[in-house]
């Protein structure tokens, strides 16, 4: 079935466009509020968080008025990671928790996206329950039937103790001097105190949020300033989530960035080298060939689905695996929590610095990148560009300039009107002119 309203990672525009206005949100919360009152048992409570763009007051209060409206009884975590509200959703045993965010976006786009009692984002079918109610009149439950707010408020710690609690007790940070990016998102009052409990020394960027500025030349999608000031500090290493802190990417002391497709080898290898093992790594179409190589050097299964984390998790859970990511840094470890967790990622990885006495760059190098270039070409309208004949002949030739050693790869995203041309392999000069060449004649057939 065709979704209406909901993309791979729940609703997502510009604020003040359909779908993302005060009234549509209102409605979604009560018909949200509904779906999950018939069909799911136990305590009538749904958590909702966001992360720090000011229209997630508006937001906030819209799926509030409509969740009570339902009679449902609301917990409101504020400004808090996208991976902590799949967490807290769990330990509160609640029936859903709702977080509000665009993620790595501009300030003035937004979003609404579920995640079930089990901390795991929303099965297809309860998604389509819950557009077929937005279609229903919203009927407001009679007064002593109305849902109840109230404001969690050691929801912060709660996560903190959390993340503290995937490593091993009696591991320490000390001696680690860390940057840490926060892209004036939802990890600014989380993730340097829980890097301070463990003992690192720690430099806080980007954590001071005013509605506007998150992930603005900052985070995980503009790490460059995290460089700049692990340089001038001599830290060990930086460490950059995005404004929801469901991905992370990290810079070594040499100023290097490390993706997340060297995250889950660093993470992959340490486990093998510890001894709890790794039985498979999924990865997606857009993980580098260097990753498939690395793993196989380890004798580790990997996969690849199509990108997104739901598509990642269902791989994972299908073939009983622990760990897959995207190289955007949305990472998940299933062994410490249901979703993509920037945090626990990091962690992981300091875990292996600490226990092996080595750098990141140490760990990193083991794994060769290929050269992969990858050009957004904005889109005017949805549009199926990889049936264009014009584009599937650039395709063509590409692919026979690349022979056995490269791929291509046209992908819309999921969150934004463009199409990603990534062109990969072994020569980063024909890689860079085959993307270009591809990405011009894609723009000169949607014109």
């Amino acid at each position: 079935m065709t979704r209406k309203y909901f993309g791979t990672d729940g609703i997502r525009g510009r604020v003040g466009e359909p779908p993302v206005t005060a009234d549509f949100v209102l409605k979604l919360g009560w018909a949200a509020g509904k779906v999950f009152s018939e069909h799911f048992q136990g305590r009538k409570l749904i958590l909702v968080g966001k992360d720090t763009r000011v229209s997630g007051y508006m937001f906030e209060s819209a799926l509030q008025a409509g969740l009570i409206a339902a009679g449902v009884n609301v917990g409101l975590l504020g400004p808090m990671p996208t991976p902590a509200i799949a967490y807290l959703t769990r330990t509160f045993r609640a029936q859903a928790g709702i977080v509000i965010s665009a993620s790595h976006n501009p300030f003035d786009d937004n979003g609404i996206k579920f995640f079930g009692g089990d901390g795991y984002k929303l099965a297809d079918a309860i998604e389509h329950q819950i557009e077929d109610h937005l279609d229903y009149p919203l009927h407001t439950s009679i007064s002593s039937e109305l849902g109840r707010a109230n404001r969690i408020a050691d929801a912060a710690g709660r996560y903190i103790e959390f993340c503290k609690g995937t490593l091993p007790s009696r591991l320490t940070l000390n001696g680690l001097k860390i940057v840490v990016d926060c892209a004036n998102g939802a990890t600014y009052h989380v993730a340097p105190d829980v890097l301070r409990e463990l003992g690192a020394e720690v430099v806080a960027i980007a954590d001071e949020p005013d509605g506007l500025n998150i992930n603005a030349d900052c985070g995980s999608t503009h790490p460059q300033a995290l460089t700049r000031e692990v340089l001038a500090r001599g830290a060990d290493l930086g460490i950059a989530f995005d404004g929801d802190g469901d991905r992370v990417l990290l810079v070594n002391h040499l100023g290097e960035v490390v993706d997340g497709d060297e995250i889950l080898y660093i993470i992959a290898r340490h486990r093998i080298e510890s001894g709890a093992g790794c039985s498979g790594v999924v990865g997606t179409q857009m993980s580098n060939l260097g990753l498939e190589l690395a793993l196989k050097d380890l004798g580790v299964p990997f996969v690849r689905t199509r990108v997104g984390d739901r598509y990642v998790i269902e791989a994972m859970r299908g073939n009983g695996w622990l760990l897959g990511g995207e190289n955007s840094g949305h990472i998940v470890c299933s062994d410490l929590t249901t979703t993509g967790d920037g945090l626990v990622s990091a962690l992981q990885v300091l875990q292996a610095m600490v226990q092996s006495g080595k750098s990141l760059a140490d760990w990193s190098q083991a794994m060769h990148k290929f050269p992969q270039v990858m050009i957004n070409v904005r889109l005017r309208e949805k549009i199926a560009v990889d049936t264009l004949p014009e584009v599937q002949a650039a395709v063509r030739d590409a692919e026979r300039q690349l022979a056995d050693q490269g791929r291509v790869l046209l992908r819309p995203s999921g969150t934004e009107p463009l199409v990603r041309v990534m062109v990969e392999g072994a020569d980063r000069a024909l890689v860079q002119k085959l993307a270009e060449a591809i990405a011009a004649v894609v723009t000169r057939a949607i014109a």
